[in-house]
């Protein structure tokens, strides 16, 4: 006779499957494309010094994971590190029938402990560019990242053509620990993290080992074969579609190209207006495509550069190397590695004007619901609770429960977090001075969520403000998980709810899935609560986020089968 825990078992991965071939048939029988992954820590450099990195099969970044729309995805990944847990999220994929495959741990699932082997099952199920990165802790800094391209079917060409299709992720880089940072964020004193040592395109860049005398030689080594740059190689006269990606923990970024225009077609999965530009700022958890024409002169090999705005620039830029076929690869272009005239790290102008241009392309327009049924307004500030630095929403900051959510809501555990409260959904904007330090510098923690009448329009305004040093406000690019947005609004100062909203875009907003929300300004978006879960809503700088810059959406928790897989248990209170 079958054990019990193993019918239930069978049970999971027969529903599973059930989901997943529905969603397959709905979308034209896509097909199953099985991953096997191991994680685990080696000695690389990244920026020729020598520090642990997270691989994935021995590859930092990872696998690019190449599918169709339609497509059923099987990651089944192992945990090898020897005393950390872990959790990826599929970052853009809005897991819709498998909110318990989100990868979100302490949301949708227990994190995956060391030696364990955890399966991830889920439908992609509309084209565009996307990503997965670690969802534990600050892990995503120690390098689990990747990209995923997913096409669309062969009946439904894109709206632009294009000869050769290439990743570009773009990352900063940190010397010190994942383990070193976080304990100085939950320090009191507070110890920052500081600005990162490098930045990385495609995972390569160079640190200038002078720059710090205490390196030994044989941490630092310019020679060192992992920190060559990367090289992309072009055929004169051929278009290509460069799928750009940035999972930094802490930079927002510009993007050049020397000599080339950029013309953006596509972000977070959805197709833009096109637009041409020199300069292309991106922020962490944005994807963008953008189209190149490999016409200049052929004869030489043009830089490629990332620089950091919206900070002081006391990085230094990263280079890689456009090369045009038959020039060798590691042929150095004529001009200084500064040729690409950067922009001034903290002019705010132009890179809200950029935000302000993506529209949704013509033909391709999802209009946005005219009005919404609940508006929430979020505050984002820097505060203390207790001596301890944390950023806080509305004067509360966000602390991850040790039983998921989307458990405790579905076994009706209703001491796993605090059911009682609710966050606020609005400050006292008419007294609340955004541009000076905050004065009430204490605030409250909490892992309480926002309950949203599942299918209903939802806008959410994200207000920036001073930090607690004067005259400084932050860049925050916020992520919302299971859903896109519309971006019907951004602008200056504070948002004023009485004249902004007559100014929305409703004809022709992008959607989006993260967004910025530039110093001292505000953004709009609007939402369809139309995916039963449990999903994270959060800034995606990793050090915000540990410290508490994130809210929990739930909506249509009862429309969740009952019968979660018990691969997602195992912690808090699920061990019972």
């Amino acid at each position: 006779m079958r054990p019990k825990s193993d019918t239930v078992h069978v049970f999971n991965l027969t529903f599973l499957c059930f989901i997943a071939l529905f969603f397959s048939s709905a979308l034209g029988q896509g097909k199953i494309r099985r991953f096997k992954w191991e994680v685990k820590y080696e000695f690389k450099s990244p920026d020729c010094v020598q520090k642990l990195v997270i691989t994935i099969n021995g590859k930092f970044p990872g696998p690019t994971i190449k599918a169709q729309q339609g497509d059923t995805i099987v990651v089944e990944l192992k945990n090898s590190f020897m005393t950390e847990n872990v959790a990826v999220h599929w970052h853009g994929i809005r897991q819709i029938g498998t909110p318990w495959f989100d990868g979100v741990e302490g949301v949708t699932q227990c994190p995956i402990l060391p030696g364990e082997v955890f399966t991830y099952q889920f439908v992609v199920d509309r084209p565009g560019t996307y990503m997965y990165h670690s969802h534990y802790g600050m892990q995503r800094e120690s390098g689990l990242i990747g990209m995923i391209r997913v096409s669309p079917p062969v009946t439904e060409p894109e709206p632009f053509s294009y000869d050769y299709d290439r990743n570009v992720l773009l990352t900063d880089w940190y010397h010190k620990s994942m383990l070193e940072s976080a304990t100085g964020l939950a320090s009191r004193p507070f110890k920052w993290v500081g600005e990162p040592e490098s930045l990385l395109i495609q995972g390569r860049g160079r640190f200038n080992c002078s720059n710090d005398p205490g390196l030994l030689s044989r941490a630092c080594n310019a020679s060192n074969a992992d920190c060559s740059r990367f090289v992309l190689t072009v055929i004169p006269g051929k278009t290509y579609r460069l799928r750009l990606g940035s999972l930094t923990a802490l930079s927002a970024l510009n993007f050049q190209i020397e000599g080339h225009n950029l013309t953006v077609v596509e972000t977070d999965g959805h197709y833009v207006e096109p637009f041409t530009v020199k300069n292309l700022f991106i922020y962490s958890g944005e994807t963008y495509s953008v189209l190149i024409k490999a016409d200049q002169n052929p004869s030489r090999n043009y830089w490629i550069t990332t620089s950091i705005v919206s900070r002081p620039a006391n990085t230094s830029q990263a280079t890689a190397v456009l090369n045009y076929y038959p020039n060798h690869p590691r042929r150095r272009p004529p001009t200084p590695e500064s040729s690409n005239l950067q922009p001034k790290w903290n002019d705010t102008r132009p890179r809200l004007a950029q935000s302000l241009a993506i529209k949704a392309r013509r033909g391709f327009v999802h209009t946005p619901p005219e009005n919404s049924d609940r508006v929430i307004v979020l505050l984002n500030t820097q505060n203390e609770v207790n001596g301890y630095r944390r950023w806080s929403v509305n004067n509360v900051s966000y602390l991850h429960p040790k039983t998921p959510y989307l458990i405790a809501l579905k076994q009706n555990l209703t001491d796993a977090f605090d059911w009682g409260f609710t966050p606020p959904e609005n400050y006292d904007s008419g007294n609340y001075d955004i541009f000076a330090t905050p004065q009430n510098v204490n605030a409250k923690t909490s892992d309480g969520i926002y309950r949203l009448r599942f299918n209903t329009t939802v806008d959410v305004i994200l207000q920036n403000a001073n930090t607690m040093n004067a005259k400084n406000s932050e860049t925050h690019p916020w992520h919302l998980h299971g859903h896109d947005f519309w971006v019907v609004g951004q602008g200056e100062g504070k948002f004023n709810e009485s004249e902004d909203p007559k100014r929305y875009n409703r004809v022709d907003p992008i959607m989006k899935n993260t967004v910025a929300v530039h110093p001292f300004g505000w953004t709009a978006l609007r939402f369809r609560a139309d995916n039963p879960g449990v999903w994270s809503f959060h800034c995606h700088i990793e050090s915000h986020f540990f410290m508490g810059m994130g809210i929990v959406f739930e909506s249509g928790i009862d429309r969740v089968s009952s019968n979660l897989p018990s691969s997602i248990m195992g912690c808090g209170q699920t061990k019972r």
